[in-house]
């Protein structure tokens, strides 16, 4: 499957075999931000997509039934409960167990409505195409909308993506064949790597840990990645908020209207994404996010304070690979 009409025609063949091919109208697009009705999530657009999102989406990882295997009855009902409270951005990755399979059994009929996003972590340019090809078929979806180069962690890594037999050419005739719209890159251990990759590449987005812990942390990725994802008009989506809820132990944050506040308060921050233990949790944080106020220097600096002694447990995360 080397050539691109038979790679395309290749996968629309086995996804529509699998279940169908679905609608490929897309979200809205639009350069500017509105007032936001009363009881609908707010939106921001995502930076040079030009696509307006919630800034609330549903994390398909984490220590959730999307993740694990044998739990689809209650992976549905988080997903189901996402689309019913007017959830659109949906995020998941190749190598999250059954995450894929699961949303692909749920989101079809919605596929027009919401912005799917998944990831790969294969560096070379036939490993990825190969994970794009079964990513397609488990979410029975004929594109994606964002395609994410995951957990880039090193600057051996980004030679090895860029090299002639990189990732970045899979990516790039994904989108010259439709198969995807726009480009990411995301990490959680280096921000100078994930820097170095905005400089290197064009990419459309960024999905980076942005947290009120991590602003203690000897690298933090707020200060190194939102300025320049700014000067380029990079889409970012946080991701971390709150820290696998370590940020809630005593003496740090009071809950989740506070984790999310400070993340979208950030400048260039354009979304979210928090998974979900079950379809309360999920509507519990629905709910803040309809309600997020930009939160002013003085709230965000008091924010900062109280995760200042436990920032070194709620960056375990910084550690993983």
């Amino acid at each position: 499957m080397t050539g691109r009409t038979t790679r395309r025609d290749f996968i629309m063949t086995s996804v529509a075999i699998a279940g169908g091919i679905v609608g490929t109208a897309t979200l809205h697009q639009n350069s500017g931000n509105t007032a936001t009705p009363p009881g609908t999530m707010p939106e921001r657009v995502l930076g040079r997509t030009g696509v307006k999102v919630p800034i609330f989406g549903l994390g398909g990882a984490g220590q959730t039934p999307l993740s694990k295997e044998g739990q689809e009855k209650d992976a549905t009902a988080i997903i189901e409960k996402a689309l019913e409270l007017g959830i659109r951005y949906f995020d998941t990755a190749a190598d999250y167990g059954p995450s894929e399979d699961y949303l692909g059994k749920v989101l079809p009929p919605s596929r027009s409505k919401i912005f799917l996003a998944s990831k790969t972590d294969k560096r070379d340019r036939d490993g990825a195409w190969q994970e794009l090809e079964r990513s397609l078929k488990r979410l029975n979806t004929d594109h994606l909308d964002l395609w994410q180069l995951h957990h880039v962690s090193s600057r051996e890594e980004l030679d090895s993506i860029f090299s002639s037999s990189g990732a970045i050419h899979a990516l790039e005739e994904a989108i010259q064949q439709k198969l995807v719209r726009f480009a990411g890159i995301t990490g959680h251990h280096e921000p100078q790597v994930i820097a170095e990759g905005l400089r290197r590449y064009p990419f459309h987005t960024t999905l980076i840990p942005i947290n009120a812990a991590d602003k203690h942390h000897p690298r933090p990725f707020i200060p190194v990645v939102l300025p320049l994802a700014r000067q380029k008009n990079v889409g970012v989506i946080a991701m971390k908020v709150p820290a696998y809820g370590r940020l809630f132990k005593p003496g740090g944050l009071s809950g989740m209207h506070e984790a999310l506040g400070y993340s979208l308060s950030q400048p260039g921050v354009n979304c979210c994404i928090v998974a979900a233990e079950t379809p309360t949790q999920l509507e519990q944080n629905v709910k803040t996010a309809h309600a997020f106020q930009h939160l002013t220097n003085q709230e965000l600096a008091a924010i900062e304070q109280r995760t200042a002694s436990i920032w070194e447990d709620s960056t375990f995360f910084r550690a993983w690979g």
